[in-house]
């Protein structure tokens, strides 16, 4: 699933691409796309139409696009999901879900999504923050990010330290590629017991999480699926510059040991045996 750097990649790209346009059509070409849209797809297509999109923001890992009407277009990409802003004349996708057209006809954004894990619905009054997402804690990007009260709500969590960092209440956008990575830089295994991580080294595998956060957007995300692009449907590059994720049998950067991978929570988890050993008591 796309984590942080990878939706802000589309963030941007919606802001550059659909910001200030007026939608005067809007096309859903499969039902489970609109799904979480309780009113169905015709009250979807009503609410959208004729509207102007003010802005393009996100909180952790959930898009939104604020509308002049005060709604909210939100959405997540889930496994697969694509929002591209493209010619209006391209070829249709195999997987195309949704498609919208504006007033200036310019180019047409698009709704790709070959897993139907994902979806778009309007939220009523959530053009500042959409109530479906009202949950989500702020990332650790978000200049309002309460450093003191993650370190002490990390440490309360009562858990393994990776599972605290994918609670997406605690922390938004840190998903398990970049889990795995700042554990890494921190020398923490992923099993560790919340309750026996210092502050000093909350705090410090806080600032790893927001470093590789802010070095994987730079690259335009990681793409280890093809799927994960950009709204022009470019691909991130961060994935060479992984020290943990997806490199089981590979030499650690930092000490040579062979990085093992583990079985968890129906996910894999990467480690250095040496610089990340097993904790004596997990979580």
């Amino acid at each position: 699933m796309p984590e942080l750097p990878e939706v802000e990649v589309v963030r941007l790209g919606l802001e550059k691409g659909v910001a200030g346009r007026t939608i005067t059509a809007v096309q859903v070409h499969h039902p489970r796309a609109v799904r979480r849209h309780d009113a169905g797809p015709q009250d979807f297509i009503d609410l959208l139409t004729g509207r102007t999109v003010v802005a393009a923001r996100r909180r952790g890992k959930y898009l939104w696009l604020p509308l002049d009407s005060g709604d909210a277009l939100t959405g997540h990409l889930g496994m697969s999901g694509q929002l591209l802003v493209v010619p209006k004349d391209k070829p249709v996708e195999s997987h195309l879900r949704i498609r919208f057209s504006f007033s200036d006809g310019g180019r047409e954004l698009r709704f790709i999504d070959q897993r139907t894990f994902g979806g778009l619905l309007v939220v009523a009054g959530g053009a500042d923050l959409p109530s479906t997402i009202a949950h989500i804690a702020r990332d650790p990007l978000d200049p309002e990010f309460d450093d003191e009260l993650f370190v002490t709500r990390l440490r309360r969590k009562q858990s393994g330290v990776k599972r605290a960092l994918l609670d997406q209440t605690l922390v938004s956008g840190i998903g398990n590629i970049y889990a795995d990575e700042a554990l890494w830089r921190a020398r923490l295994h992923g099993g560790r017991a919340t309750e026996t991580v210092t502050k000093p080294k909350a705090r410090e595998l806080l600032e790893h999480a927001r470093d590789v956060l802010t070095e994987s957007l730079a690259q335009g995300g990681t793409s280890f699926d093809a799927l994960y692009v950009s709204t022009e449907g470019v691909s991130g590059l961060f994935e060479r510059w992984l020290h943990a994720y997806g490199r089981e049998g590979e030499p650690c950067d930092r000490c040579g040991t062979p990085l093992r991978r583990e079985a968890w929570m129906n996910r894999s988890s990467y480690s250095c045996p040496t610089c990340q050993p097993r904790p004596r008591y997990p979580r």
